[in-house]
């Protein structure tokens, strides 16, 4: 699968323009590629006079070994369609409807609760 990954929120606690804290992303991450699957960030982050806020998140799947299949775009879309919009067959975004969030004092905003998440992909036969 190619699975669309948010990252403020979803990734890292709410923290930007800053690179939030660790969430328990990066286990589950790392498992979904050793699956097989190919990442894409898809992301509002984007770099600009103001800072180099996307190459922050590139850099956080850098640092922890896991590889992107692309960034804002699936790299073989282009081959069967124009859309703008990446292409993923899965979507884990905080603000997506029916993932799991929660709420603690790492973080005023709710996140993304990692361990729901690896619940629904196991079930869902992805993990």
């Amino acid at each position: 699968m190619v699975i669309g990954i948010d990252f403020d929120g979803t990734c890292v606690t709410h923290e930007f323009p800053l690179v939030g804290k660790g969430i328990g992303a990066e286990r589950i991450l790392k498992h979904l590629v050793a699956k097989g699957h190919q990442l894409v960030l898809f992301t509002m982050r984007s770099d600009n006079e103001e800072g180099d806020y996307l190459t922050d998140a590139v850099e956080w799947f850098k640092k922890r070994n896991i590889p992107l299949y692309g960034i804002n775009t699936n790299p073989e879309q282009h081959l069967w369609t124009s859309s703008p919009k990446a292409y993923c067959q899965l979507y884990i975004d905080d603000c997506g409807l029916g993932i799991p969030l929660k709420k603690t004092n790492l973080s005023e905003k709710p996140y993304v609760d990692w361990l729901g998440v690896e619940y629904l992909l196991l079930n869902g036969g992805v993990l």
